[in-house]
């Protein structure tokens, strides 16, 4: 009510002041390098404030249907925020809970991370074992009808909460992806998004593979378990693959912490803004030894924000090879700046740059080996004959016969090829990488050769 209150005296106010405006402009009407010069001095341009004034005015008595104070002047805040760029936005009391929860991992909804896009909304990336990732939603893909009703002039938030709704309702989405000649529609049912922000698995003995699909507050030390799981087994830990392919980032200092398990000391990322306090650098700083283990990095189109802080440290340092197709370029600071208990605003305050000075915005990282996602099929049919399958064919001079690569073995590698080709790949480099340290190690261990 207290607010109400304060939003109404603000209304007040602006009537009041575009009185004195309106005979100020009839005695003095100031020019447009006026109006430049009182901008500059830091004055507001009274001009431009008659006119905010006059629509106020406008809409409150003439629009067709009556709307009151407070929907008008949150609607005037919103529309500036939204005006800057897409990242920035005002957070009623439900989008800024939103906000609150995705910190923390759970969330109601489809599990989307969606931005704005020629007035449709596009499809960041699906997270993880949700409604969306489990539909079919694709990174790049634009939502152009939300239950029929076309998304074309709402804002992002009012588009989102279209989306959102109770556990078990459905929500219909028309669809248009890049590739195909026509929308289509999605049938989706809402479910309370729990995001496991890391998971592991081996892939093979000896290489590991670990997935972040979200930036939260536990996500160091998650990571940090879930290496130690890895490194656990029976066999040594060769090669590693780091999965951020559509991780749509998250918190700064997740990232942070999750380049600082791979790094004992250097730069990991700094932002620059207008303000003394937009000027941050953030150090690598182990307590512990980092760890060494050979790495890939996987990222794509939906590998944002903390996402590219994240293969921009590890690239700029040479601790990662950074393989998959550019990542999404996202790369601006928003800090909420809380307006009230359930309010605030999502205000874009800095610039991402990496350590070697890049600017991650609207030009993301770019893989050291480019790898787009591809469907493999294998040509071969059937069994290869070989030397071995000949009638009479000689045998070993030590009298055994090698069966070769297992049947399992290249069932399992034929498997991951189709399944994705992106970690194929990236498993057959770490696999490269260990053969060649190996033999470099056994070279230099060799004794020198009497000349």
């Amino acid at each position: 009510m207290r607010e109400s209150r304060h939003i109404g005296l603000l209304a007040a106010a602006i009537f009041s002041l575009a009185l004195p405006l309106t005979a100020l402009a009839q005695d003095e009407s100031p020019t447009e390098a006026n109006e430049q010069q009182q901008v500059s001095e830091g004055r507001l341009p009274l001009q431009s404030l008659r006119n905010f004034a006059d629509v106020f005015n406008q809409i409150r008595q003439s629009y067709v249907e009556e709307v009151d104070d407070e929907t008008l002047l949150e609607n005037a805040i919103r529309g500036m925020l939204s005006g800057l760029d897409p990242h920035s936005d005002y957070l009623d009391e439900e989008s800024f809970a939103d906000l609150q929860s995705h910190t923390t991992g759970e969330f109601g909804g489809l599990g989307i991370e969606v931005g704005q896009e020629n007035g449709f909304v596009k499809v960041v990336a699906p997270i993880d074992d949700t409604p969306a990732q489990k539909a079919g939603i694709q990174p790049g893909d634009l939502i152009i009808q939300i239950d029929n009703k076309p998304v074309k002039g709402l804002s992002l938030q009012e588009a989102v909460t279209l989306m959102r709704g109770p556990k078990g309702s459905k929500v219909t989405l028309t669809i248009l992806r890049s590739g195909t000649n026509a929308p289509f529609e999605v049938e989706l049912k809402r479910d309370i998004i729990t995001v496991a922000s890391v998971r592991s698995e081996l892939l093979e003995p000896g290489y590991g593979y670990i997935r972040i699909s979200q930036f939260q507050n536990r996500t160091g030390t998650d990571l940090r378990k879930e290496l130690a799981k890895l490194k656990a087994r029976a066999e040594p830990l060769e090669g590693l693959v780091l999965d951020l392919r559509n991780n749509p980032g998250g918190l700064l200092q997740a990232s942070v912490q999750v380049v600082d398990l791979f790094m004992d000391e250097g730069l990991i990322v700094y932002t620059e803004g207008r303000l003394p306090n937009a000027y941050s650098r953030f150090m690598a700083g182990q307590r512990e030894p980092a760890d060494t283990t050979p790495m890939v990095v996987l990222i794509n189109g939906g590998s944002a924000s903390a996402s590219e802080i994240v293969a921009g440290a590890l690239q700029d340092h040479r601790r990662a090879v950074i393989m998959g197709t550019q990542s999404f370029g996202k790369g601006s600071v928003q800090t909420v700046l809380p307006l009230s208990e359930n309010s605030a605003i999502k205000l874009t305050t800095a610039r991402y740059y990496t350590p070697s000075g890049r600017s991650i915005q609207a030009q993301g990282i770019v893989p050291d080996i480019y790898v787009e996602r591809a469907k493999v099929e294998t040509l071969q049919a059937g069994k290869q004959v070989t030397e071995a399958d000949l009638a009479g064919h000689l045998g070993r001079d030590d009298g055994e016969e090698s069966s070769g690569v297992t049947r399992f073995a290249k069932e399992r590698s034929n498997s991951l090829a189709a399944e994705d080709n992106q970690l194929y790949e990236a498993l057959n480099l770490l696999k490269g990488l260990h053969f060649m340290n190996k033999a470099k190690a056994a070279l230099q261990d060799a004794p020198m050769a009497a000349e």
